[in-house]
């Protein structure tokens, strides 16, 4: 069986936690999730299954859309009210003040990985150095924030939504806030809405998965993950090469309206043949249509 199942994962579940339950209720090793959310973190957690699993570093869409809770005045070793937290400090607001801090982190801007996190460094964890008291030098990553809005503020605790890139990490975004404000600042909640194109209401839930039989999952198929994308439909003969690694004359193919006369260089395409979606795949330099990436089995 091949798809994709859109959890909404639970607090205190980890991403391999939620994994191995749809590992178990599919009857298939071949499992893999579209982002890693913190344990405790809730929120959308797209799951691929069987070929599906090729299409997890390709998605299209990679931008991710959260809404997470701060409280101004204190800090933790995590970045998050989960952790050890300092002496909480009498903090006086105003909302104004906030609002005008949020433009600095709208767009591009550089952002330093928390120490708590599963980035590796020579091959560790940083997490698992952290833990052991180790704290080493991360170098600042660019990250796009294309969206930040205040959603309720009472002078100490608020409520933002983001819509970022990949590998954005809200709490240390709350964190830079905080000191922003001249203050410190810890996330207290943390919700993803909004990953690889799924939202909150087409998730299912883990007793829905635990409880319900198979064919009453929805499983989305792989394309919904590029429904951005172009789209490229073979005839029988060109199928039949594609599948044998022959590249193809990009003047000689088709989309779903008829004969093809642009092509978008060096991006993705969805490919079609009879049977559905073969496989994502771009036109090189030579007006040539090559595979990238086959979804169904050779």
């Amino acid at each position: 069986m091949n798809g994709i199942l859109a959890v909404n994962k639970p607090q205190e579940f980890t991403s391999f936690d939620v994994t191995a339950i749809v590992r178990k209720k599919f009857g298939t090793k071949k499992v893999g999730h579209g982002g890693t959310l913190d344990p405790m973190a809730t929120g959308v957690l797209p799951v691929f299954i069987g070929n599906a699993t090729k299409a997890v570093d390709l998605v299209s869409d990679k931008t991710k859309s959260y809404r997470a809770g701060f409280r101004l005045g204190l800090s933790s070793d995590t970045l998050d009210i989960w952790g050890e937290l300092s002496e909480e400090q009498a903090v006086n607001i105003e909302q104004s003040a906030v609002e005008a801090v949020l433009e600095n982190f709208r767009g591009e801007i550089e952002q330093v990985p928390p120490m708590y996190s599963a980035l590796k460094i020579n091959g560790q964890k940083l997490c698992d150095l952290a833990r052991k008291g180790i704290e080493v030098e991360r170098k600042a990553r660019k990250i796009t924030v294309t969206r930040l809005k205040l959603i309720g503020f009472d002078g100490k605790d608020g409520v933002i939504e983001i819509d970022c890139s990949a590998g954005t990490y809200i709490r240390s975004l709350i964190d830079d806030i905080g000191k922003a404000l001249g203050t410190n600042a810890v996330m207290t909640s943390l919700v993803r809405t909004k990953s690889c194109g799924f939202t909150l209401s087409q998730c299912v839930s883990i007793d829905d998965i635990k409880n319900k039989p198979v064919e009453e999952l929805l499983l989305w198929s792989v394309d919904t993950v590029f429904s951005g994308c172009f789209s490229v439909v073979l005839d029988k003969k060109q199928q039949r090469l594609y599948m044998n690694g022959i590249r193809l004359d990009a003047k000689r193919l088709c989309g779903p309206s008829g004969a093809l006369t642009e092509f978008p260089m060096d991006k993705l395409l969805k490919i079609y043949g009879e049977c559905g979606l073969l496989g994502v795949g771009k036109i090189n330099e030579q007006g040539e249509l090559i595979s990238v990436k086959r979804f169904i089995n050779d």
